[in-house]
């Protein structure tokens, strides 16, 4: 770590830079010398340039002025492109030192970020959790950040955490005025108090006895699912509640995805672990680049948001085509790869796709006296999504008009908690079986994983042949029914699939039936 004396005019303030869901340490470099002038180098974007401005009001409101010196500031590595406004504090405070305005013996051992406001406040920053653990990986004795950030990095264990409201405090600090308090949270502790806390719950479902138990097999297996059914029928309150029956996060997953949420911006200053998988429901105006992430300063996507848990398309039809292909590879291969020209992001994508759709544009069902939809309306509403799409949602189910009996029923349906208890039952079978390999549940298993753990008797054969003939399905269809097969099994219990458990899969591939080209 860098130490300066009173005698020296250059001072090493340190920083981070986010690059996909990791850190990189900056390193700020601050030499104040005779002349006057305020240079600002090291590929810094337009937020940091202005950060003169706000640096010179803050430090005045603070009882502090930048000194009318040659100050020439230097951010490394400088071929790296900085961005955004979390460098204020570091910089100011590299200033004051270099100026010999407070004491810089401890400087170099803590990663300082934040944004200044003109009275010296600060507001809160993106990225924080990769930050942090960059910092303790790294060997920094700490890290100084505004109070809003604070419970984010306080996940990160051996390291201590400063959270503060101005720059006032962080001078007195180094000045050893009057020193910080740390800020501490139990992580474990808090993640358990948290884990079950669900908006929704399956009870309030009346009737779609068929539409749950799709849902069943899809959190079972990972699979992504498709709800096709009229206006009203309970589509987007069924996916809403999807989440309250997969497998609780595990602590490295809620990590993984705290991250991706916090890189992005999305945590609150009351959150600091994501303890629920987390539902995502973009607009169907959508664009592909904020579905899949990227722009001119790369961020993650709505699929990169809903890593570790679920994406929920409804109409799905009426999202722009190039916007649902784009999603194509993520859904095969689970993450999303940004190329530049300079660099290459990844940003994991390994999410639950959830959709939902009318079954023709009028909202009804081909066979309903209420369709209205000719048959040219009707194939061309289908032609909305593209077969190789489709083939990779593994379920799809009709999701029928609920009758008035089921809407009067008092008695409530069954909890999320008890379908959640099977689910569970099921991954942890397939967690066992796949100990081994690079997969977790049977929606990831490759041709050579359904080759040894789906081998079928002469009566399924029979069935599976059967349908692939009449519904003339795609070798990626066939595998899709298998997985399919194989997760009602694991709920069952069943160490092999039986032709009973290929039956209730080929029923989940409604649209490849006839009727929908009608």
């Amino acid at each position: 770590m860098f130490k300066t004396n009173k005698k020296q005019m250059l001072v090493k303030v340190y920083g981070a830079a986010i690059h996909g869901v990791s850190a990189q340490i900056i390193t700020i470099e601050v030499n104040v010398d005779t002349g006057v002038g305020y240079h600002l180098v090291g590929l810094p974007d337009n937020a940091i340039k202005e950060s003169s401005y706000r640096i010179s009001a803050a430090l005045k409101n603070s009882g502090f002025k930048i000194p009318g010196k040659k100050i020439t500031i230097n951010m490394a590595p400088a071929d790296l492109r900085k961005e955004g406004s979390a460098y204020d504090m570091s910089i100011a405070l590299g200033i004051l030192a270099a100026s010999d305005l407070i004491k810089a013996d401890s400087l170099g051992e803590y990663i300082i970020m934040g944004e200044l406001s003109l009275d010296g406040g600060l507001q809160p920053i993106k990225g924080v959790l990769p930050i942090a653990i960059k910092a303790r990986e790294d060997g920094y004795k700490g890290i100084i950040l505004p109070k809003q950030n604070a419970r984010e990095a306080a996940i990160v264990n051996n390291l201590d955490v400063y959270g503060v409201e101005n720059i006032k405090q962080v001078i007195e600090f180094f000045n050893d005025e009057v020193p910080l308090e740390k800020f501490e949270i139990d992580t474990r502790k808090e993640f358990q108090d948290k884990i079950d806390h669900f908006p929704f719950d399956f009870d309030e479902v009346k009737g779609q006895e068929a539409a749950k138990r799709a849902m069943e097999v899809a959190a079972a297996g990972g699979h992504n699912i498709i709800l096709i059914g009229s206006p009203g029928s309970g589509k987007t309150m069924i996916a809403k509640r999807l989440p309250s029956i997969l497998p609780p996060l595990s602590l490295k997953e809620a990590l993984e995805t705290t991250k991706i949420h916090s890189v992005a911006g999305k945590m609150g200053a009351e959150t600091s672990l994501m303890t629920i998988r987390p539902f995502r429901s973009p607009h169907h105006t959508i664009s592909d680049v904020a579905l899949v992430g990227g722009g001119s300063y790369p961020q993650p996507g709505e699929i990169s948001l809903a890593h570790n848990g679920v994406l929920f398309l409804d109409e799905m039809p009426e999202f722009k085509r190039a916007v649902l292909e784009v999603m194509r590879q993520p859904l095969e291969d689970r993450v999303v790869t940004i190329s530049r020209a300079k660099f290459t992001i990844e940003y994991p994508a390994s999410f639950m796709l959830v959709a939902s759709m009318n079954p023709s544009p009028s909202g009804y069902f081909p066979d309903d006296p209420n369709n209205t939809s000719s048959a040219l309306e009707m194939q061309r509403y289908m032609n909305k999504l593209s077969g190789p799409l489709l083939d990779r949602i593994d379920i799809h189910i009709e999701v029928s008009k609920v009758e008035y009996e089921q809407l009067a029923e008092k008695r409530k349906g069954e909890s999320s908690q008890s379908i959640r208890n099977r689910v569970i039952k099921a991954r942890n079978a397939q967690t066992e079986r796949y100990k081994d390999l690079d997969i977790s549940y049977n929606a990831q298993m490759g041709p050579k994983e359904i080759e040894k753990y789906c081998e079928l008797d002469e009566y399924s054969q029979l069935l599976i042949k059967t349908a692939m003939l009449k519904l003339n399905l795609s070798a990626r269809a066939y595998d899709r029914i298998l997985k399919v097969a194989r997760t009602i099994a694991d709920l069952e219990n069943s160490e092999n699939i039986e032709g009973e458990h290929i039956s209730e899969a080929i029923q989940y591939r409604s649209l490849d039936r006839d009727f929908w080209n009608a």
